[in-house]
């Protein structure tokens, strides 16, 4: 079906080219809260107990990331779904033309004559041999 809509236009907020967040490096994540906390103070040093927030920070950042794929593909799902009502609308609502009329255009117009139902001649354009006989 062809649709002569304007153009469409996606939602705001779910383009496609519009990626949300980038992905977040488990590593950059562990420099940023180091450098954060020794700001405030506290030096992590070598040891369990910043194994254990590198841990943690990767976990995180793993969380962050697959939640941001499941958006992603949520945010996808919803625009087929949206492409799909928009198209059962369109089609729900375009003006209706029926094959007869589309196809067979204006409607002829009868040939002038002596004004009987037909012109004598078959539509072949011959004259029968009866009639030319029996004149």
């Amino acid at each position: 079906m062809v649709c002569n809509c304007r153009e469409r236009q996606a939602l705001p907020g779910f383009e496609k080219e519009n990626n949300f967040m980038k992905q977040i490096n488990k590593e950059e994540l562990y420099d940023n809260l180091s450098e954060f906390l020794k700001t405030k103070g506290v030096n992590l040093q070598d040891g369990s107990y910043s194994r254990g927030i590198q841990a943690g920070c990767s976990f995180l950042a793993d969380a962050i990331n697959l939640s941001q794929a499941g958006i992603n593909r949520a945010r996808e799902e919803i625009e087929k779904q949206f492409e799909h009502a928009r198209q059962v609308i369109h089609e729900k609502t375009a003006p209706k033309t029926t094959a007869k009329s589309a196809s067979s255009g204006p409607r002829s117009q009868p040939r002038p004559g002596n004004g009987k139902a037909g012109s004598g001649r078959p539509r072949n354009g011959k004259v029968s041999k009866k009639k030319a006989r029996g004149k």
